[in-house]
């Protein structure tokens, strides 16, 4: 009897587009066992979405379709089915787990309809039975008393809790392959680790098997058995886990690894791939990686490769491994950014502080009844203090919900009517300035936001758009001046002057952010607030962001609040780090020494959670329950309804923060 689930032989599904033939998924290959997790990687626009949509039978229509080759679920060819027969595989065999849960579930039925939907269809229970079925589902997917939550919608749940819905929702049909496309990229590390678990679990109960679609090369080192690295549609590289960890073959494959920030690169750029996946509406005549490529020679432009089967059963599609065929050494082609030290240009005094807060507080009032009288407050930040020295980079990193991006907007002034504490820029108090005063004082600091698209005008030119602070704060007023520096500004972040007549759809996400970072230089700040701008990134467009801000920082001097829950970036990037939980801030001090020895059960549970590449972590601390709510905090210490090292002194009184250069706030260090 076989153990193969799922094979995918020399598959094709193409798109119908206005500039012809996109070829998104090109004669691809690859086969799932039975209870194994296979993990597919690659940057976005592979094609990694579309595979799975494929084997959903879910290509939109009328564009798309499956050009040719086979998906075999067991005996049954699903390229073949028609609609109809879909229907009685879709949720029942096969079941999905979106990438995005909040506009995968639908916001006008409770959870518990959603579920049961699923029931009906596959397993044609009556109610009574069908709502105990829904709650035996919630309890296995860990969702707090079940019997109530049924009836609660999509927006009264935290987004762990969706995601923890959706899956849910995916086991409904007890099916035989769950898909997981990019579960996790949208959580902070304790929940992922929570989500990441739950789903061991159930694979060990249950006996499914689960297809992971992912950029996160800690997640499939924790999750995947086997890996199939796709690139440009084509899957360039098979390997099992442990083959792939320690000895990747494809040169793509190679490059994502070097891509990875971490703490011994701090004082190097990071080693980026430069450039972008090409067109799947080209006609390919060689090797689609070879533009991007450190190891490519002549012959890779003109032949197109075929997949090499290694001795140790990895399957390669390079020349490099070509037998009999061997790579010039006198045209060995050097990676255009390579590993160097990064060095400062600009002599600053680092030990001059540029801004410093004083219990900071942003209470948003809650308002109810016919006359919308003030009943309560929501604590989103409450008592938040650090400081923030010239040139220096300070990370901001907590759950989402605890306060990250409010700190943010709190000192730049944007959240002006909520804000009290103080907030001294160099000598100033900004929270004393009228409107005017701060108009003019704006330049100094400005903001990434985390979603670069929704923060552009969309009917505006990238041009139009970095000039807008200069008009807007008078920083130019000569207009061939301005246009000028923007060609400057986009030279700076790597866009070519060409770009400023485009229009921000027309770009890459990691394009777009770097766009962002041009709009924000365009005033000469002294701080910029970075909120999360690399949390949607691949692997290889993250390096290439974060080497540009380094870089940045190295020349013009800047000093950043870098807000994210991603801690390898953290180690990489920053000089000093604040851990908050629910409004205030639980530990700070130097990245080096907060990170190798923690002092607070909180820092130490987020740390815990981090996925970490050829690292056996058998000691991870799953925090339980959610966040609890800014509108109604804990009495004594925030974090001791989940702390695994509470004591009775923790549920009276919140705990006085030490000042030493590593400040921990926690009764266990007072």
């Amino acid at each position: 009897m076989s153990d193969i689930l799922l094979e995918v032989k020399n598959l094709k599904t193409y798109l119908d587009t206005p500039r012809g033939v996109l070829r998104a998924v090109d004669n691809i290959s690859f086969s799932i066992k039975k209870g194994k997790t296979f993990a597919i990687v690659g940057e976005s626009g592979c094609g990694k979405s579309m595979t799975a949509l494929s084997i959903m039978g879910l290509v939109p229509e009328p564009a798309g379709k499956i050009a040719g080759g086979e998906i075999r679920l067991e005996k049954d060819d699903l390229a073949s089915f028609s609609e109809f027969q879909m229907r009685a595989v879709r949720g029942k065999r096969i079941a999905m787990i979106f990438q995005e849960p909040m506009t995968s579930l639908n916001p006008v039925l409770t959870i518990g309809d959603q579920i049961r939907e699923s029931i009906y269809v596959h397993k044609g229970l009556k109610k009574l039975e069908a709502n105990a079925r829904v709650i035996d589902l919630l309890k296995a997917v860990g969702i707090p008393d079940p019997a109530r939550r049924i009836d609660e919608y999509p927006h009264q749940l935290s987004g762990g809790m969706k995601q923890r819905v959706m899956i849910a929702i995916a086991l409904a049909g007890d099916p035989d392959l769950l898909i997981a496309d990019e579960p996790t990229t949208a959580l902070d590390v304790t929940i992922q680790a929570q989500v990441l678990q739950l789903l061991k679990d159930l694979q060990a109960k249950t006996g499914m098997a689960i297809l992971l679609i992912t950029h996160d090369l800690g997640v499939v080192y924790e999750m995947a058995d086997d890996i199939a690295v796709m690139y440009a549609g084509e899957v360039v590289e098979l390997s099992d886990r442990q083959s792939f960890f320690t000895t990747a073959k494809h040169p793509y494959s190679q490059r994502l690894f070097k891509s990875l920030p971490s703490m011994e690169k701090r004082l190097m750029s990071l080693e980026a791939i430069s450039g972008t996946v090409p067109p799947l509406t080209d006609t390919f005549t060689g090797c689609r990686f070879e533009p991007r490529c450190d190891q490519a020679w002549m012959f890779c432009t003109q032949n197109i490769p075929t997949i090499n089967k290694l001795a140790n059963g990895q399957q390669v599609l390079c020349h490099v491994y070509t037998e009999g065929l061997e790579r010039p050494k006198s045209v060995a082609k050097e990676s255009e950014t390579s590993t160097q030290a990064i060095a400062l240009s600009k002599k600053i005094d680092k030990n001059q502080n540029l801004l410093k807060v004083k219990n900071l507080q942003v209470h948003f009032p809650i308002h109810k009844g016919l006359f919308k009288k003030i009943a309560g407050y929501v604590y989103a930040v409450d008592g938040v203090e650090m400081e923030i020295k010239l040139g220096q980079t300070l990370a901001l990193v907590g759950e989402s919900g605890c306060g990250k991006t409010t700190v943010g907007k709190g000192i730049i002034q944007l959240l002006r009517e909520f804000t009290r504490g103080e907030v001294k820029f160099q000598a100033d108090n900004l929270l004393n300035f009228s409107d005017a005063e701060l108009r003019e004082k704006r330049a100094d600091f400005q903001i990434i936001f985390q979603d670069p698209y929704s923060s552009m005008n969309p009917r505006m030119l990238v041009g139009d758009i970095i000039e807008e602070g200069m008009i807007s704060l008078q920083i130019e007023l000569d207009k061939d001046k301005r246009e000028k520096k923007v060609t400057e500004l986009l030279e700076m972040v790597g866009l070519s002057e060409d770009m400023r007549h485009r229009y921000p759809h027309e770009f890459s996400g990691g394009q777009r952010q770097r766009i962002c970072i041009a709009r924000a230089l365009a005033v000469n700040p002294k701080l910029i607030v970075c909120d999360e701008p690399t949390s949607a990134l691949d692997v290889s467009v993250q390096a290439q962001i974060l080497n540009l801000l380094k870089e940045l920082q190295a020349k013009l001097g800047l000093a950043y609040l870098f807000i994210t829950h991603d801690i390898s970036v953290v180690a990489y990037l920053a000089d000093q780090i604040a851990v908050m939980y629910l409004g205030r801030i639980v530990e700070r001090g130097a990245v080096e020494e907060v990170l190798t020895s923690p002092k607070h059960p909180y820092t130490k549970a987020l740390l815990s959670a981090v996925p970490v590449i050829n690292s056996e972590n058998n000691n991870k601390q799953f925090l339980q329950g959610d966040l609890p709510s800014p509108s109604n905090p804990p009495k004594g210490c925030h974090f001791h309804p989940r702390c695994p090292e509470v004591i009775d002194k923790c549920r009276v009184a919140y705990p006085i923060c030490n000042n030493d250069e590593h400040s921990t706030c926690c009764h266990l260090y007072n």
